[in-house]
């Protein structure tokens, strides 16, 4: 008889389990806890069993659960809820490092009774953040502490004050703009009742501009989000001597990282002027002059003739129409063989790699489908998107790195004149 689902699910997590720990002993690594001080993150050796011990225990959850409460643990809009007061009123860094706050002196720091904080926090309890080591008391856990820092909160904050609100009026955006990709058209300018873009919206909200930058910037903190992604797995130095131009490229800080490792490499920034801010200032001596700035539109005629292309992690807010547009106001300049380089979300095809991931992936398209009226892309979606920019793209390789966010694809333009 074949071992019952629960049964191989129980053993796959015991087995694997034993694999993480082992090489946790083997590199006098902590074990992973709650604690307030406790590490983050496994090491890049043991991810496979993480994915099937995080796989596994969603599924095993899943299945000793009834349907409805499945489908309202998963909805999560309680949770939502309690997020937003955390971070509205700052409480993470209301509560000491290492030591405890009743609840009482909670709410006498913020416009909400002692019932309500107790009703908020304990809620947020369930979810891991925060703890109560005596009763009426308030100590961290490591996911709430990572709140106190103003970036981190301002993270969560975005998510519950600007992507929430804008989730719960997407049906009726796909209601009123049936196939729309515009982003004025969106459940997040219905939720704030303007025809402006986010973009336009926030960049005319200096407060709200910061939080949703400062969490673009909590993101970066993240390993999986590290430049050494780019630097290290797609072959530079290959190029020689040659012009890169970045566009969405900020304040440079990725455009600098390739210049320290490439010596032979200029790279341009190109951006919106208010994105880059005083940014020359920013490069260091030994990088000015293969480090520049320039004030563009990526949707307006490029004018630098560049070796490469690079765009990271910046079309997956814009809708097909508008990354085509994009990409064809780069053919003006490109000679053949020049390359465009997309790093970016790479959408996993359904049932390939980890439950979890794809999960978290198509969580994560459905917020751009709220914000920007855009969406993620599998390596099929982005050959069709080249091709529908000039038939002359061709996809010449695709690099996902472990561990990394971010997928890394590369396009040669083989000029058809």
């Amino acid at each position: 008889m074949a071992t019952p689902r629960i049964i191989h699910l129980a053993q796959t997590i015991s087995a694997s389990v034993a694999k993480i720990q082992d090489v946790l002993t083997a590199q006098g690594l902590q074990t992973p806890s709650f604690d307030e001080d406790a590490s983050h993150y496994l090491p890049l050796e043991v991810l496979e069993a993480q994915n099937a011990v995080l796989d596994a225990t969603s599924e095993l959850n899943d299945l000793l659960m009834e349907p409805m409460s499945m489908i309202h643990c998963l909805g999560g809009h309680n949770n939502s809820l309690c997020s937003q007061a955390i971070t509205r009123f700052r409480i993470a860094s209301l509560i000491p490092p290492g030591g405890t706050k009743s609840f009482a002196e909670i709410a006498s720091q913020t416009p909400l009774s002692e019932q309500m904080v107790t009703r908020i926090l304990r809620q947020a309890m369930s979810m891991r953040i925060f703890c109560e080591p005596e009763p009426g008391m308030v100590g961290h856990t490591k996911a709430s502490r990572i709140l106190v820092d103003p970036v981190t909160n301002d993270w969560l904050g975005a998510g519950t004050e600007e992507l929430w609100p804008a989730a719960t009026k997407v049906v009726d955006a796909l209601e009123k703009w049936p196939g729309s990709e515009e982003p004025s058209e969106t459940g997040f300018c219905l939720a704030n009742n303007t025809t402006d873009s986010i973009y336009a919206f926030l960049g005319a909200n200096p407060t709200r501009a910061a939080r949703f930058g400062n969490a673009m910037v909590a993101y970066s903190k993240k390993p999986e989000f590290s430049p050494a992604y780019l630097t290290d797995h797609f072959d530079w130095s290959s190029l020689g001597a040659a012009t890169v131009v970045h566009l969405g490229g900020g304040t440079g800080f990725y455009a600098m990282e390739l210049a320290k490792k490439f010596a032979d490499l200029k790279v341009v920034v190109q951006d919106m002027a208010f994105m880059m801010g005083p940014a020359e200032a920013g490069v260091p001596e030994e990088l000015k002059g293969r480090v520049t700035f320039e004030a563009h539109d990526f949707f307006a005629p490029q004018i630098v003739n560049a070796d490469v292309v690079f765009f990271r992690w910046v079309l997956r807010t814009w809708g097909d129409k508008y990354c085509i547009a994009a990409l064809k106001a780069q053919l003006p300049m490109l000679k053949s063989g020049a390359r465009v380089v997309v790093q970016d979300m790479i959408l996993p095809e359904p049932g390939k790699g980890p439950f979890w991931k794809e999960r978290a992936a198509r969580s994560a398209d459905m917020s751009l489908t709220a914000g920007f009226n855009s969406r993620d892309r599998t390596v099929d979606d982005w050959k069709t998107l080249f091709t529908a920019a000039d038939e002359g793209f061709v996809l010449k390789s695709v690099a996902e790195p472990k561990g990394s966010a971010l997928g890394i694809l590369e396009f040669v333009w083989e000029s058809k004149k």
